[in-house]
């Protein structure tokens, strides 16, 4: 396995300065403003570095305005990502089917190359597949070493891009010791660890994980309450990282050796590419502006010295594309068809639309408000459709008949 050990040596030297004065924050993402903290952890420790052996009107949604970065943008790589990985056409929010229900805290989606999906449970560490023509969930593995707590747990799911060669499923969760990331068969087995040291805590765990167009497997952390993490290059959390399957960093990465793709986060909680291979990722924010942000490789996205659109130091900062305030959002996953993003939103309880090209890039619309309560993942399926899954059983939401659920808009 590999862990924080190996290459926090080698970009200690390169490291930017993590900046003086820089407290430390932690409360629960989409709760009401408080000064409630909480104690992260120091980052696990890992077990010999090496490779891995194997294995939504408008709204007051505030469009970035202000100066952007001029440090030179890396593009994500090019790729052989076929176009139907792209789904073009909107889907019909006003004709929703629900897929499952009674399912306990559903965090991790993501769809089996024939359209079932499998959903993890926070709480239980479970996976459970949801067959794309309906039925009752069936329990496909069972995630060992979960340790759930606050906002931890089993959380971000991927489906290798070679299943139907390797029947490998990647998984982020919170252990007793770290966050780390693993993979595993689905017929059974022990998981291989492939990535660990990621400091964990009570809020601000990130777990957002997704396979890129390029093939790379990029994984969304939080600062775990520790704010000087996230502008530390030095260390995983408050980062997007770019892994190459096996867990080591990825080749073309901004850093050599490093998996660093994209630091200055809070909670990264969403992970979408639109048809360019653009790259998009939703963020907490702490008592203001919640945020959408257009990555690009080696860019450093402010937190914790700008929260929301703010002064960019001379282009060191890059602003976001979209903001709404706490109240309206606490956004987690995303998914993209055509040229909008769906964001599902936790406090906010709605689904955002937002525009991602043209003239009314960066405006966004609240859809399906109040209707399902909190949201917690949103995903595009093979067929084009548009899934969702609520978190009203987590314990900060007001629970209903049948929840938690998941649910499927067809697309037009």
């Amino acid at each position: 396995m590999i862990g924080c050990t190996r290459w926090r040596a080698s970009v200690a030297l390169i490291a930017l300065i993590a900046l003086a004065g820089c407290g430390s924050s932690a409360e629960p993402d989409d709760a009401p403003a408080t000064t409630a903290s909480a104690t992260a952890s120091s980052p696990g420790a890992a077990s010999s570095p090496g490779a891995a052996s194997s294995p939504g009107a408008a709204s007051s949604a505030t469009p970035s305005t202000g100066p952007s970065s001029t440090t030179p943008a890396r593009s994500t790589p090019s790729n052989a990502a076929p176009s139907s990985a792209f789904p073009s056409r909107a889907p019909n929010l006003g004709a929703p089917q629900v897929v499952a229900q009674d399912i306990e805290v559903p965090w991790g989606l993501a769809f089996l190359p024939g359209g079932d999906a499998l959903v993890g449970e926070r709480d239980t560490g479970r996976i459970l597949r949801l067959a794309a023509g309906g039925g009752a969930p069936r329990q496909v593995y069972d995630v060992p070493g979960v340790a759930a707590s606050g906002e931890g747990g089993l959380l971000g799911l991927a489906v290798s891009p070679s299943f139907a060669k390797d029947n490998l499923v990647y998984a982020y969760y919170t252990g007793e010791q770290d966050n780390r990331v693993v993979r595993f068969r689905l017929g059974g087995g022990q998981p291989e660890v492939i990535f660990d040291g990621i400091a964990k805590a009570g809020f601000h765990n990130g777990g957002r994980i997704a396979f890129g167009p390029d093939g790379m497997l990029y994984v969304g952390t939080g600062d775990a309450g520790d704010t000087q993490r996230s502008q530390d290059p030095s260390s995983p959390n408050g980062k997007i990282l770019r892994l190459a399957p096996d867990g080591t960093p990825a080749p073309g990465n901004p850093t050599a050796g490093s998996p660093v793709y994209s630091l200055g986060h809070r909670n990264v909680q969403g992970l979408a590419w639109d048809s360019r291979r653009q790259l998009f990722a939703t963020e907490f924010g702490q008592n203001e502006l919640d945020e959408v942000n257009r990555i690009e490789a080696g860019r450093n996205y402010g937190w914790p010295i700008v929260e929301g659109t703010g002064d960019t130091d001379g282009g060191r900062f890059t602003n976001p594309l979209v903001t709404w305030s706490t109240d309206e959002a606490s956004p987690s996953g995303m998914a993209i068809a055509g040229d909008t993003a769906y964001v599902a939103a936790l406090r906010g309880e709605r689904l955002w639309s937002v525009s991602l090209t043209g003239a009314a890039a960066g405006q966004s619309k609240p859809e399906l408000q109040g209707r399902y309560g909190r949201l917690r993942t949103v995903a595009t399926a093979p067929d084009g459709s548009l899934w969702l899954t609520t978190s009203n059983t987590d314990g900060r939401g007001a629970v209903r008949d049948g929840d938690d659920r998941v649910l499927r808009f067809p697309p037009r």
